[in-house]
């Protein structure tokens, strides 16, 4: 299996996490994507395959999720996959693994807990943010997987500038955000805290997040309590997760300087290792016509997924192995070889002066998304040399009208 020159973001050292299942076998399972493949995690379990690990007394992958698994120590966990990737180089799986096109994706984890953040230099500038990173609680009900449409959302805001006249309609201003989904996997118990420098053991893996926003109704509904409806009709995530021992790899400096530097408990001590360098895009397809909107790199968000996993526990609330948060929207201040502003995530920030891209829709800036837009977001990661050593696979979603009274 190993032989193979495929392009697949899912390489052998990548080898990322999903759920799926198949027409033949509706049961949701775990799985590996290997190149073009599905490794049915849970057919190599029943089969021995793990028998060497004498951890797995359980089969941790019986409830269609990667929660139990994503407990264990972390030894185990690389003894699994050091496992799994020999069997990968010796063919030994190759019975238990489905083409990717024959199988239904699933969310990979049980979700206890979604949080979202507010964390981009370019996309938010006040007080607290340079203290803390910006974070509120989300509904765990909105996350779907990649290619999951969902409907323009309807909401209250005003029926035109300044008008004291409001109405219950449709989103009028819908938007993407390009995020990271952060999993999480060792938990914190309630009452307690994690410390920063403990931060990586408490991270799964990580996925691409779309978290798709209402513009009209989060500004009329965010003062004083924040966004509820505007983040509430779906929040998109790509269906396999890239374990934390695959991006140790991608291990880099953060582009940005944080000034004024953060808080003793959110200091990070090993500067070379603070964050990773996952290259990110976003296209729209519309009618058919594909349009590159955003170019960036989670090395330039300002708070970093170890400040961040530090500051959720920071109260005493707990973490539980499944919870999710997304990174906020990863914007940059790169430009491209005309001199345009590639790097912003969202069309928000689009909207702001000399912020528009020569080669976007001429109306989009006005219309926002429309019914049938599609939005794909891509994540890869690259050795020194530049070459692709593994990817996060597509993070797709499509607007489809608003459903009718």
């Amino acid at each position: 299996m190993a032989t193979s020159t495929s392009s697949s973001p899912y390489t052998v050292d990548n080898l990322p996490y999903g759920v799926i299942s198949t027409s033949d076998n509706p049961k949701k399972r775990c799985a590996i994507a290997y190149e073009d493949s599905a490794i049915d995690i849970d057919q190599l379990f029943h089969q021995g395959f793990f028998a060497s690990i004498t951890d797995f007394k359980d089969n941790v992958f019986a409830h269609g999720n990667w929660n139990a698994f994503a407990a264990l120590p972390k030894d185990v966990r690389k003894a699994f996959r050091s496992r799994v990737r020999s069997g990968v180089l010796d063919g030994s799986v190759k019975e238990a693994s489905i083409p990717l096109s024959m199988v239904q994706c699933h969310l990979p984890m049980h979700i206890h807990n979604f949080s979202d953040f507010y964390c981009s230099l370019e996309h938010s500038k006040n007080p607290n943010w340079y203290a803390m990173p910006s974070v509120y609680n989300g509904r765990t009900s909105s996350l779907v997987v990649s290619g999951t449409p969902f409907h323009r959302p309807c909401g209250m805001y005003p029926d035109a500038r300044g008008s004291p006249q409001v109405s219950f309609k449709p989103e009028s201003h819908m938007d993407y955000e390009l995020e990271m989904g952060v999993w999480l996997s060792k938990p914190v118990p309630r009452g307690q805290r994690l410390k920063i420098v403990n931060a990586q053991d408490h991270i799964f893996g990580l996925t691409l997040l779309n978290d798709w926003s209402a513009r009209q109704i989060q500004g009329f509904e965010m003062p004083p309590l924040g966004p509820f409806h505007s983040k509430g009709s779906c929040t998109s995530v790509s269906s396999w997760i890239v374990p934390i021992e695959a991006l140790e790899v991608a291990q880099c400096p953060r582009k940005t300087k944080q000034e004024p530097p953060p808080p003793p408990h959110l200091t990070w001590q090993d500067d070379a290792a603070a964050t990773f360098d996952i290259d990110l895009t976003v296209k729209l397809i519309r009618d058919g016509t594909s349009y590159r909107l955003c170019e960036s790199n989670l090395n330039e968000l300002h708070w970093t997924p170890f400040q961040q996993i530090t500051h959720l526990s920071a109260a005493g609330e707990g973490l539980s192995p499944g919870d999710v948060f997304g990174t906020g929207t990863i914007s940059s201040p790169r430009t491209n070889a005309d001199g345009e502003k590639i790097g912003l995530g969202c069309l928000f920030e689009r909207n702001l002066p000399n912020a528009r891209l020569k080669s976007m829709p001429s109306d989009l800036i006005d219309s926002f998304l429309k019914d049938g837009d599609e939005v794909v977001m891509e994540g890869w990661c690259k050795d020194k040399a530049g070459k692709v050593i593994l990817g996060f696979g597509a993070c797709r979603g499509k607007v489809l009208p608003a459903i009718k009274d």
